[in-house]
């Protein structure tokens, strides 16, 4: 039960990054690059200092693990701030969690994880409903270059938490990553013209140290716990949290389409988690 409430707890971190990045991004308080690199840097920042006060073995820096972790982290941190300037929020949460659940239900065949067919079946109808929700009108263009960048995204994400299933200190890991990839952050500014508001700066800030920096230390201390598969299957409710969100925090409509879908995609992670349980 525990396991389920942190679990909850950091999907709910992961839906509101989203709500954070819509309302800075859309509001233009901000632009993209800026965003990232203020998350980056306040989520290193804050996580730095948890480390640096706590007595223990530091994390090494310079490992071909940490590059991948840092590589991962930047591809999805940059490429879902550059993606969501040109795409509407459904289409692309529909392509983030499409693609992050190829990945990592790749890297568990991979790691020759047995997934039951439960676990499949329930898979199948949460990310059926998330498309059903998410499908954009017909007519409606979707630009490739913000496609892409977050088809890019996905992959890092993916990536990400596959290798956070063999973190040994998830905080001090957590830390590595986000120092690292911070600076490299920088090389981002010099594809757009800067433009950052107070409100704009503070959303990326909060965003950074709260929903990022603790947020993906909190994901890297239960991964290990975690099928991969089920780690993937989990993250299927972030967008149905993150509409929450907007309709609790920002006003938006609650449709009987979103009460549908909801039900269909909670259904299909109670599904994916219980049924293999029962049978076992």
């Amino acid at each position: 039960m525990r396991l389920f409430g942190l679990t909850l707890l950091t999907m709910i971190a992961f839906a509101a990054n989203s709500v954070l990045n819509r309302v800075a991004l859309a509001g233009e308080l901000i632009d993209p690059a800026s965003f990232a690199v203020i998350r980056l840097f306040s989520g290193a920042a804050v996580l730095a200092l948890i480390v640096l006060t706590r007595s223990g073995t530091k994390p090494a820096l310079l490992t071909s693990r940490r590059a991948a972790g840092m590589a991962a982290l930047l591809a999805y941190m940059l490429g879902f701030s550059f993606a969501y300037v040109s795409l509407d929020t459904g289409v692309g949460a529909l392509v983030l969690f499409g693609g992050v659940q190829i990945t990592m239900f790749a890297g568990a065949l991979a790691m020759r994880e047995r997934v039951p067919a439960a676990k499949w079946l329930g898979a199948l109808i949460a990310a059926g409903g998330l498309a059903w929700f998410l499908w954009p009108a017909p007519g409606t263009g979707i630009d490739p270059v913000g496609a892409s960048l977050m088809g890019v995204a996905a992959l890092g994400w993916g990536i990400y938490s596959l290798l956070g299933r063999g973190a040994r200190n998830a905080t001090a890991e957590t830390a590595a990553n986000f120092a690292l990839a911070a600076p490299v952050s920088l090389l981002a500014l010099l594809a757009v013209t800067p433009h950052v508001t107070l409100q704009g700066g503070a959303l990326a800030a909060l965003s950074g140290i709260l929903m990022s920096g603790l947020g993906y230390a909190l994901w890297y201390a239960i991964l290990p716990r975690l099928a991969a598969s089920t780690a993937a299957i989990a993250q299927l409710s972030v967008p149905i949290l993150a509409a929450i969100g907007g309709i609790v925090l920002l006003g938006e409509a609650l449709t009987a389409r979103f009460i549908i879908a909801a039900i269909i995609v909670l259904g299909g992670i109670g599904l994916s988690v219980v049924a293999p349980r029962i049978r076992a």
